[in-house]
């Protein structure tokens, strides 16, 4: 029995191979169609896999997408939070290393050494490193200037124009009583509240406010799509039950909308290329099978079954997805480089995930491309022997 199912088998795979090289021309024509399909499916697909992993990234220069502040901390500015809260924040998750920065913010009056140059402002006090890098290997991490001995500041372009201060030049930080001095180490301009502001080592800001232990704020960049980073949020609101955890509407939004048109019209594109590709597949397997009739009549006149017979046609089909998912999937990777410093102006990333992905879709079209071979099931032996067919 064993033996007659080996025999059968080989007999099985000598028909297909014969199938195979029956009519190398149009042979030729469903790779072509087939390999096509496969390279700009590939190539689509990889530049969405790409484009999500570098907004992403992008999105990091804008700063943080998710704050943990004091509950109703607009009710009353004199709330923080103590300092040890952020050993509770989840920093590993599958998306990447979440970067965390502590912060306090309070109101002092700035002067330098010139009499008469002094304001108050908005300082804020920060850990030494604040943003590390949040995926290993990728873009330089998005820092604040480190301020290493701690007797160093950040000056915002706004107040550093007002005191008509320069690096290197020594500011003095007053609440009350209280007083320190700093070297003014960079500048800061990012068109937003950074510029009013002074960013000091977080330890000698709490020094100067007297808040030993605590912080006002944690400002957190979370790597994730949209819907990860609101999940994220979720169970971070449920680890800190004593603050409160917001999303930052304009990047998370902003992230999602951009995300969501390239999938949108990358998804619409692979499924139009699909389509166009196994319409040009069946209308080839057509003609196929009004040139088979006659094998098909002769198979089923020395007892070959139905069933058996379309199974051939159909692993036929499958060798040919096979073999054109395989080439044109690994020339669509090459093309989506290409691709990308057209479209985008940076190569993109050769994704791993795309190949198997887009030789099974390959795959797929062509054995559902395969439909016009039913019609061989009607085939009847007597009607091909006679000259009927």
């Amino acid at each position: 029995m064993a033996a007659l199912r080996s025999q059968n088998r080989q007999m099985f795979w000598r028909i297909v191979r014969r199938l195979l090289g029956a009519n190398r021309g149009r042979l030729f024509v469903i790779l072509l169609a087939l390999g096509a399909g496969a390279a700009v499916t590939a190539a689509l697909l990889n530049l969405q896999v790409d484009a999500r992993q570098r907004i992403t990234t992008e999105f990091r220069a804008f700063g943080p997408n998710v704050l943990v502040l004091p509950k109703n901390a607009s009710l009353s500015a004199s709330r923080t939070l103590p300092e040890s809260i952020v050993h509770s924040v989840p920093v590993d998750l599958s998306s990447g290393r979440v970067a965390v920065k502590s912060l306090l913010y309070f109101v002092a009056a700035v002067s330098t050494t010139q009499p008469g140059k002094s304001l108050s402002a908005v300082v804020a006090g920060t850990n030494p490193l604040a943003f590390v890098k949040v995926f290993a290997g990728s873009a330089p991490p998005l820092a604040s200037t480190p301020m290493a001995t701690g007797r160093e500041c950040v000056v915002g372009t706004n107040v550093a124009r007002q005191l008509n201060a320069r690096q290197d030049t020594q500011l003095t930080l007053t609440i009350g009583d209280s007083r320190e001095a700093c070297l003014i180490a960079s500048f800061r301009q990012v068109g937003g509240p950074e510029d009013d502001r002074v960013e000091i080592g977080l330890r000698t800001a709490q020094r100067l406010a007297d808040l030993p232990g605590r912080i006002s704020a944690i400002e957190l960049i979370v790597p994730g799509t949209p819907s990860e980073i609101e999940s994220y949020i979720t169970d971070l609101q449920r680890v800190l039950p004593d603050a409160e955890v917001r999303p930052i509407r304009q990047f998370t939004d902003a992230q999602a909308k951009i995300y969501s048109r390239i999938s949108s019209l990358l998804n619409s594109t692979v499924v139009l290329v699909l389509i166009l590709t196994g319409l040009c597949v069946m209308a080839a397997m057509t003609n196929v099978a009004m040139e088979r009739r006659n094998d098909v009549g002769l198979m089923k006149a020395i007892g070959g079954a139905t069933r058996r017979v379309l199974r051939l046609f159909l692993a036929e089909a499958a060798l040919l997805g096979l073999a054109g998912g395989l080439i044109g999937a690994a020339a669509g990777v090459f093309l989506s480089i290409w691709l990308g410093k057209q479209v985008f102006g940076v190569a993109a990333q050769p994704r791993l995930i795309v190949y198997p992905v887009a030789v099974a879709l390959t795959i797929i079209v062509a054995i559902l491309s395969a439909y016009p071979l039913r019609r061989l099931a009607s085939v009847r032996p007597a009607s091909v022997f006679r000259g009927e067919a």
